[in-house]
């Protein structure tokens, strides 16, 4: 199955260097580009991509707006691609509220070559793609800005069965599911089947948005955090 891609980013050489690194890939497909997001959404409402690839600072609309747009669609719109986040640098402001919007992740832009093509197969198969750092990041923000847990993330919770809530907490702590599966004594199967009950009874995207559930709702605070 080949993926659909699209880059939007206001450098014209990051967008030929990209697309001409992807294009070597039998199973990825570059089907367009925008110079920035509001030509991004059109760009995406237009052909359908599986992947975007999204730059955060542009002019005309930023890549956090557009993220927003794409994965929040008005009415009548049903395509909602899976978005990466590109960025220089990976404590960017936009962190935080690009995962909240939906991104499913951020990519730095001097990532190797093979990184980025592992990024979106990875981003296609509706997993995150959260790097350590930008994993610090996250949990550094929930230190200073929500010390409190909201409330009703934390009666969503009691949905999950002891083992799905083990599963989560897990997940937050930025264990892969090999690690996982060694930690709680489980074939790896089974932690994917517990992972997929998990994002279905909260109602979330994928790894990335659970980390965000975790913290919100108090099952794993700050401090916690390897």
């Amino acid at each position: 199955m080949t993926t659909r891609v699209i880059i939007v980013d206001d450098q014209a050489m990051v967008r030929a260097g990209f697309a001409a690194l992807l294009a070597t890939q039998s199973d990825i497909d570059v089907v367009g580009e925008a110079p920035d997001g509001k030509q991004g959404v059109e760009v995406s409402r237009s052909t359908h991509p599986d992947v975007v690839l999204m730059d955060v600072r542009m002019p005309e609309m930023d890549g956090l707006e557009a993220a927003r747009q794409l994965l929040s669609p008005p009415p009548g719109v049903v395509h909602r691609p899976k978005v990466l986040m590109l960025t220089t640098f990976d404590v960017d402001d936009y962190v935080y509220e690009a995962l909240r919007a939906g991104a499913s992740g951020f990519l730095l832009k001097d990532a190797p070559p093979a990184d980025l093509i592992s990024a979106v197969r990875i981003v296609a198969r509706g997993e995150a793609l959260l790097a350590p750092s930008v994993t610090r990041r996250l949990i550094a923000d929930f230190a200073r800005q929500r010390p409190t847990p909201r409330r009703d993330p934390a009666l969503r919770l009691q949905g999950l069965t002891p083992r799905e809530t083990e599963v989560l907490e897990l997940i937050a702590r930025g264990l892969s599911n090999a690690e996982i599966a060694s930690s709680l004594v489980l074939a790896e199967q089974t932690v994917k089947s517990h992972i997929g009950r998990v994002l279905a009874k909260l109602g979330l995207r994928d790894r990335a948005q659970a980390v965000i559930f975790a913290y919100e709702s108090g099952l794993v605070a700050p401090g916690d955090a390897p």
